[in-house]
């Protein structure tokens, strides 16, 4: 079966111990390969599991650990104890293990055979006290990890181990991940800077700057043939008014913008990049800031950060791939202006880019101008986003660590149409509402620029946060801004150890 993930797996592995018998090592290994069958059946499991066998002794259990390490395409492991499995069996494979695990506490059997149950039946099926055992030796090392407690037959077990199965796919996503920054940041902000080396130990992406000549060089090599055909792309993919196409002036910007797609994808591309950063405030060599351009590179899975913001750009990339196959979109955002009208709502938008993955409709390509930094007309997608629940993701750095602040909010339909908005946007209302939202976000220290996404659940990224072991904090219709604030103070003085 074809999974969403196919090219990457979840090794699972069973423990026991040889003080069964061969009789009861046989029907562990059976039950396995039916539990990894069902697995694999579930169609919400979005990544393959494969079986890797039962481990029944120290070396064995080391051996599969330090074959996993070694697999790049095995992104981490669920283990399961059938039977009772020694835990100081376990020391050596978990202090050497560097993929992240998921312990699935289940059992074989739903229901308990109450007319037939004896003592043969009790010592082959005790994961209830085997899987114990190992529990304690992952609080013993001090090693995060997701537990799933269920059977394996439950779909609530699919979801969790798929929500698992994502943030296991995020980072290996992250680790594998570049960011090419065109220019700096932008002048004089703080919150889009950070420590590049700190990140790269904290989540594995490389952040490396490139000259705007080189990108510009490759941006002027595209040729005419692989311009026109990107515009009959435009064409049918958007609703657009044909003059866009047909009058002079307007081609000529059009033509600049396919340039600037196909110039920035194509260089990408050759440096292996996955996500990219540029700024207003330096664009030597190229016609314009890319409008349409960075919105569709999005569209194809391109991270983005504005001004520089190569945190965010890393973070779009990895909860697009995290996202994957889910319904809605992610993009990166800002929170643009207020409406304290009534409910407390915020009109996200940014300059010209955002992501036609959110939006509600087929999106109008327009060409409207430019006031921010160059002085131009520059071709943009201009939509509202899909009204429905979302999450706003910001990552910041504080120097000793990094921090994730998450607000679930709930997005809706403008009472009005935007007649004059000549950008791209979606309106939300914060949970629990804006006054309580925007205090504990400016608290946390919350970015202006954030990762917006409906493809992703709060699970996955707080199980994202505790394999890479970040600080994350979430904002929604629970939060209490004293008692958030509160959190603040331990987890700053959690992460000081």
């Amino acid at each position: 079966m074809m999974k969403i993930f196919n090219e990457k797996q979840v090794w699972f592995v069973t423990g026991s111990q040889h003080l069964y018998g061969p009789k009861v090592l046989e029907s562990v290994a059976n039950n396995s390969e039916e539990i990894v069958a069902g697995l694999n059946a579930a169609d919400s499991v979005s990544v393959t599991i494969a079986n890797k066998g039962t481990v029944k002794t120290p070396d064995e259990i080391l051996a599969v650990c330090q074959a996993a390490n070694n697999d790049p395409d095995c992104i981490g492991l669920m283990l399961w104890m059938h039977t009772f499995s020694p835990a100081k069996m376990w020391i050596a494979g978990l202090t050497q293990l560097n993929k992240p695990f998921l312990h699935l506490h289940t059992q074989f059997n739903a229901a308990l055979p109450w007319n037939d149950i004896d003592m043969d039946f009790m010592n082959l099926n005790q994961s209830a006290h085997g899987c114990r055992e190992f529990g304690f030796i992952g609080t013993r090392l001090n090693i995060e990890r997701k537990v799933v407690v269920g059977h394996w037959t439950d779909e609530q077990v699919h979801k969790d181990v798929d929500g698992w199965c994502r943030a296991a796919i995020g980072v290996d996503t992250g680790r594998k991940l570049k960011v090419a920054r065109f220019g700096d940041n932008m002048r004089q902000v703080a919150v889009t800077e950070g420590n590049k080396v700190s990140a790269q130990i904290q989540f594995g992406y490389e952040v490396n700057a490139y000259g705007l000549g080189e990108l510009s060089d490759v941006v002027n090599a595209v040729s005419e043939a692989d311009v026109n055909c990107l515009l009959d792309e435009y064409a049918t993919s958007y609703d657009m008014d044909s003059a866009l196409l047909t009058n002079a002036e307007l081609k000529k910007l059009m033509v600049q913008e396919a340039r600037l797609e196909l110039g920035m994808e194509a260089f990408l591309k050759s440096v292996n990049a996955n996500a990219f950063t540029n700024t207003f405030e330096n664009l030597t060599g190229l016609t314009n800031l890319p409008g349409l351009a960075t919105q569709r590179l999005m569209g194809k899975g391109f991270g983005y950060g504005g001004e520089g913001d190569w945190k965010t750009a890393a973070m779009t990339h990895i909860v697009k791939t995290m996202g994957k196959g889910k319904p809605g979109g992610t993009s990166f955002m800002e929170d643009y202006t207020y409406n304290f009208g009534g409910k407390g709502q915020v009109l996200g938008a940014h300059m010209l880019e955002v992501c036609p993955s959110i939006a509600a409709a087929k999106p109008q390509l327009a060409i409207h101008r430019h006031t921010i930094g160059c002085q131009c007309d520059i071709p943009r997608l201009i939509f509202s986003g899909q009204s429905g629940e979302a999450l706003n993701v910001s990552i910041i750095d504080l120097g000793n660590r990094f921090r994730m602040i998450v607000n679930i909010v709930d997005t809706v339909t403008p009472p009005q149409s935007l007649p004059h908005l000549p950008v791209a946007h979606a309106l939300w209302e914060p949970q629990p509402n804006l006054n309580v939202a925007g205090a504990a976000w400016i608290h946390a220290g919350g970015a202006h620029h954030s990762v917006y996404s409906q493809a992703v659940s709060v699970a996955t990224l707080a199980d994202y946060a505790e394999i890479l072991g970040i600080e994350m904090v979430v904002i929604d219709n629970n939060t209490n801004l004293r008692h958030f604030k509160q959190e603040l103070r331990n987890n700053g003085m959690y992460y000081q150890r």
